[in-house]
């Protein structure tokens, strides 16, 4: 599990754990790397190059239009409407409770103009009567503020990745 959790008590290239979770009598303990987002993306993409889909949670109640199955920070003109920009950090939005991890889908492909990801595809399981048949586009910039974490194949990951899961989680 790859964690993007940009708080102040949350050190990046950290290993992480929570108690109680997964605590299952004998059972291995669960744990997060957090590592900065665009380390996340380019292990990402190494696994959809692969033909892996890999498991994402986000915040869905955040910019995203159900019916159409888009999820863009683009998507709606608050300024335009309230007439003024909301600066919230993905800092901020985390410390201040505005934003959690609030549904997990699967990502199935992602779309990469001049070596960056520009689109993601995601599967989701409320069936197909949203977005493309189920299927829904999320943009590289909503992945940034939205995303929180993925679960990978520790192939995909690089040596530095790995080697924050050899420190005692935290």
């Amino acid at each position: 599990c790859l964690i993007h959790c940009p708080m102040s008590n949350k050190k990046m290239n950290e290993h992480y754990t929570v108690g109680y979770l997964g605590n299952v009598v004998g059972g291995k303990i669960i744990s997060y790397a957090n590592t900065e987002i665009d380390t996340i993306k380019r292990a990402a993409i190494k696994s959809i190059k692969n033909n892996e889909a890999l498991w994402f949670g986000c915040d869905v109640s955040k910019m995203f239009n159900y019916d159409l199955g888009v999820m863009d920070m683009d998507l709606y003109d608050y300024k335009l409407l309230f007439e003024t920009k909301f600066n919230m950090t993905k800092q901020d939005k985390l410390e201040y409770g505005d934003s959690v991890m609030t549904h997990a889908m699967l990502i199935t492909a992602v779309d990469i103009n001049s070596n960056k990801s520009t689109k993601w595809r995601i599967e989701n399981s409320w069936g197909d009567k949203n977005g493309d048949k189920g299927y829904l586009l999320m943009t590289d910039k909503w992945f940034d503020e939205y995303t929180y974490e993925v679960v990978i194949d520790k192939k995909y990951l690089t040596q530095k990745v790995l080697n924050i899961f050899e420190k005692e989680p935290i």
